[in-house]
Parts: C-alpha cells; structure tokens; sequence
C-alpha cells in the first residue's frame, strides 16, 4: 500500500482520532506520541501522521501536504476550504451555538441594530446573521469568548458548547443552535484521483468502524 500522510489536529481530538485508526489497523506506538514529534508512522509503515493546530488541517490537506485528515465540522466550515468530505467520524459532538445574558434574547427577537457578537468563528456568525437580516459588528477572538459580554466588549457570542456549563458558570444562556459539529474525515482532492485504492479503503474501514461503534451505542 502506497503511504499516505494524515494531518490530525493536537488537542482533544487527538486521542480520539489515533485510537479511530488504531481500531481499523493503524497502530501507533507510545513512544510516538509520549514526546513533542510533530511527524511520525503507524507500526505498519502504511500512514504518516502529522499533527497541526486544528485550524490549519484544512490548509494542510487542501494543498496537499497531507493526503487526508480530520477535522472538526465547525473548523471545516469556518475555513471554506476545497476538500472531498467522504465522512462523519461520529466523536467530538458539539454544537455552535449564539449565547449572551438572559436579557439578551430579546434583543435578538426585536431585530436591534447594532449588535456586537464575538466569536473565534467570524465567517460563521456573519454568514448566520447575514441570512437573517441583522446588521451585526462582529468581534473575532481567539479565546475565552464567555469574557465579552461580561466586561462590555460584545453583546452576544458564539462559541462551541459541548455540556454548556461554562456558559452557565459565565452567567449567559443559549439562544439558538448554528450547527451540530462532529469529527470529519476530509481529503484532498488530486490525491482522492491519484491515490483513489489505498484512499478508498481507509474510507470504507472507517465507514465500517464508525458504523460499529454507533450500533454498540445504540445497544447499550
């Protein structure tokens, strides 16, 4: 089997998604992933992982540095990126959501003008209020989003919930739900015509895992 190279993204995602190709036969050692190596192989010698900042696997796998890669659905949407999106991978299930003070909602029902929303997914919150014919000042962040209406900076925000407790903790609630989000298998897409066999079987035992998985959680 032809290598190919898979950019995971570091993070909570990471575990996950090695021990997803360790179940399809992928396995990769301790000592790979005990260190900082940013760049190493499965046992078998089939995969090259790489790993890379979640927001730059999308980047990673569109130019063609990494054959495949996963991603959450959230990133993926954010970066509007080129890639063949063959499949769910069924972990790391959340939801972006818009939240703010529990007096907030009703500024949002009324329509006012001049909202100022902060979030690290700008693209996603323009696009989500563009539809809806709100004119919105959007503040993009990088982290700990729960601080701007807090200390005046933004009216709402948007921001990925898992439980919502941070949110409740920060004193905000959810408002309405933009998206669920999920893991993503993603591809680039010369390497899905070039590399179509050895691509399409990670595919389909991904496919079958996934559905495995999902039929025991059904049965518990």
């Amino acid at each position: 089997m032809e290598l190919l190279t898979v950019a995971l993204p570091k993070g909570r995602m990471q575990d996950p998604a090695l021990a997803l190709f360790g179940a399809i036969g992928y396995t990769v050692s301790e000592e790979a992933t005990s260190g900082r190596k940013l760049l190493f192989e499965d046992l078998s010698g089939r995969l090259r992982f790489i790993l890379a900042k979640p927001a730059d696997v999308p980047i990673y796998v569109e130019y063609g540095a990494a054959d495949l890669g996963i991603v959450g659905e959230d990133v993926l949407r954010e970066s509007g990126r080129d890639l063949y999106e063959p499949l769910g991978l069924g972990f790391s299930r959340c939801r972006l959501v818009l939240a703010g003070p529990p007096e907030a909602k009703e500024r949002v029902l009324r329509l006012e003008i001049g909202l100022r929303v902060a979030s690290k997914y700008p693209k996603l919150v323009r696009e989500y209020f563009q539809r809806r014919g709100i004119s919105a000042e959007i503040i993009p962040l990088s982290g700990s989003v729960e601080l701007a209406p807090a200390v005046g900076l933004a009216d709402l925000l948007v921001d990925l919930v898992d439980t919502g407790r941070t949110l409740r903790e920060n004193g905000l609630v959810e408002i309405e739900t933009l998206m669920e989000s999920q893991a993503m298998l993603v591809v680039n897409r010369a390497s899905h015509k070039l590399k179509f066999e050895p691509i399409r079987e990670i595919i389909n035992k991904l496919a079958a895992e996934v559905a495995r998985r999902e039929h025991e959680g059904e049965r518990r």
